[in-house]
């Protein structure tokens, strides 16, 4: 994750009340999220649908605690 990232999420944390490891990220998980933005905006031909989707599926991974990979492949078809 890049400095501004970083900082951005400490101060989620911060505001929600966790630590900032509770909300770090994997390579993986950072790879799985980018290709999800990539297939949002171009299959949909709407770039905001991109962080619209991502925020759907972080509820989703919340609220459940299911695999972001599952959640992720629900959402394209796999």
């Amino acid at each position: 994750m890049d400095d501004w990232l970083s900082a951005a999420r400490d101060r989620l944390a911060a505001a929600a009340g966790e630590e900032p490891s509770a909300l770090a990220l994997s390579q993986a998980e950072i790879d799985e999220l980018l290709e999800l933005a990539r297939i949002a905006a171009h299959d949909s031909g709407e770039g905001i649908n991109a962080p619209l989707l991502c925020y759907l599926v972080g509820l989703a991974r919340g609220r459940t605690g299911r695999d972001l990979t599952a959640l992720v492949d629900a959402t394209v078809g796999k």
